[in-house]
């Protein structure tokens, strides 16, 4: 058989490379289950009306057909789903009488998506969501806990580089777009060509502004003055009043907006900061509000890392709205890159702790025994493969990154030894506990020196 050549846009992992996205996916979960958030796993398929139904993404899905189905119209009708949030809303549909609103639901799982593969971006990858859905109301308090819980979760990352949580609100800018007389056709253009400031210099978009969106100059003017906008406190909204736009709903999206910014605050660091951003619209149309984006420090390049919004239609069967908030962790974005650069690995690529040495064949029993008391203590271990010399089994411990050799002597009792520091000593198996920090694996840091400048 000849050598397999690797499937573009399909990464995969060394076990040491899996092991920080399993730290990485456990690290979530905790925070997440800590604020009351239940796990879900919805299919992995939808049916394609409603994979397709926002129009855009036809040439993204996957669709599944059986290779030996001789009619194949029986089974174009479902394809792989893109992301979690349009499986997540016909779950909450075709569950509503099972669930207690509001609903507070964590998804971690693989989704495929259709794109042309390139770094931070694969045809199929791991996003960790989480959403609170309501049932025809959701009191905007969500949006600012949403915000919190992500915070949180990307602050206990400790080996990752540091994050900035980006946020505006969607309420804000089509309130100044219509206090600039900005037609109601009209401003869902604008945002889409002002959401291209992070890939477009402004003078293109302000050409985009007036060409595209058919608004005047000084029209183009203000909106790129607004999306100019950034602060981590609540000083945006004087800027913004500076401007001298005037709206009922411009008032109610600075008003939430400066909640939030104000409710995040207090859980800002170093690593972990939040910024009013003004040019952050988010390009799909359910937004209705409070929109994310996330950018990692260093890896600019990479784009949102980390996104969602409020959307109070998403879900809906005709007779009940389900409105809803949540935010959305690209992992394989964010991990495959750094990992693919060397800056994210584990100091071993086994879970075992102890590697116990077998004198002979005759002694595997005695070995076995071992392994099984170390086991019944919480500690991973296996048993030497061959019975070689000690030399070459201490070896083949090194190799496989174990810390610990144990051997059994010709009394039943035993040694253990740290063969890092070559320290040695008397041990039981039934007793034995190594430090904590050596009970697992641990992620590995080390500096990339393509990152793309300093945290700003």
């Amino acid at each position: 058989m000849a050598k397999p050549t690797p499937l573009s846009g399909f990464p995969e992992l060394l076990p040491a490379q899996r092991y920080v996205e399993q730290q990485v996916v456990a690290t979530l979960a905790r925070t997440f289950e800590l604020h009351g958030f239940a796990n879900v796993e919805t299919r992995a398929v939808e049916p394609l009306d409603q994979l397709l139904r926002k129009g855009d993404t036809s040439k993204e899905v996957y669709v599944l057909r059986r290779l030996q189905e001789e009619d194949t119209a029986r089974d174009k009708g479902i394809g792989l789903h893109f992301d979690l949030t349009v499986p997540f809303a016909r779950y909450v549909l075709e569950n509503a009488g099972k669930l207690e609103f509001p609903f507070r639901r964590y998804q971690i799982q693989k989704v495929w998506r259709g794109e042309r593969p390139q770094e931070g971006r694969f045809r199929e990858f791991t996003q960790a969501d989480i959403d609170i859905v309501g049932r025809d109301t959701l009191p905007f308090h969500h949006d600012v806990e949403i915000a919190r819980v992500m915070l949180e979760a990307l602050s206990r990352l400790t080996f990752l580089p540091g994050f900035r949580l980006q946020v505006n609100n969607r309420k804000l800018i089509q309130g100044f777009y219509a206090g600039l007389g900005i037609t109601a056709e009209g401003i869902d253009e604008v945002m889409r060509l002002v959401d291209k400031l992070d890939k477009l210099p402004p003078e293109k978009v302000r050409e985009l502004l007036l060409d595209e969106a058919g608004i005047t100059g000084e029209q183009a003017d203000k909106a790129l003055a607004l999306a100019t906008i950034r602060t981590t406190d609540d000083s945006f909204v004087a800027q913004v009043r500076a401007l001298g736009v005037e709206s009922d709903l411009l008032d109610e999206g600075l008003d939430e907006l400066a909640t939030l910014v104000r409710a995040c605050a207090p859980l800002a660091t170093e690593r972990t900061r939040i910024e009013a951003d003004l040019s952050i619209a988010r390009g799909l149309d359910y937004y209705t509000g409070t929109v994310f984006e996330t950018r990692l420090d260093g890896y600019e390049s990479l784009g949102s890392i980390c996104s969602g919004g409020r959307y109070d239609a998403l879900a809906s069967d005709g007779r009940t709205t389900y409105p809803g908030v949540g935010i959305s962790l690209g992992l394989s974005r964010l991990l495959v890159t750094l990992i693919q650069r060397g800056v994210l690995t584990s100091d071993r690529s086994v879970p075992s702790v102890v590697l116990v040495a077998v004198t002979d064949e005759g002694t595997r029993a005695a070995a076995d025994a071992v392994a099984t008391a170390l086991r019944g203590n919480g500690i991973p271990c296996e048993v030497a493969p061959s019975a070689a010399k000690f030399g070459k089994q201490i070896r083949h411990a090194e190799r496989r990154g174990i810390p610990y050799v144990w051997f059994t002597q010709a009394d039943g009792s035993g040694e253990v030894k740290d063969i890092r520091s070559g320290h040695q000593v008397a041990a039981d198996p039934a007793t034995w506990q190594p430090p904590t920090q050596d009970l697992r694996p641990q992620v590995v840091t080390t500096e990339d020196s393509n990152t793309e400048g300093n945290p700003s």
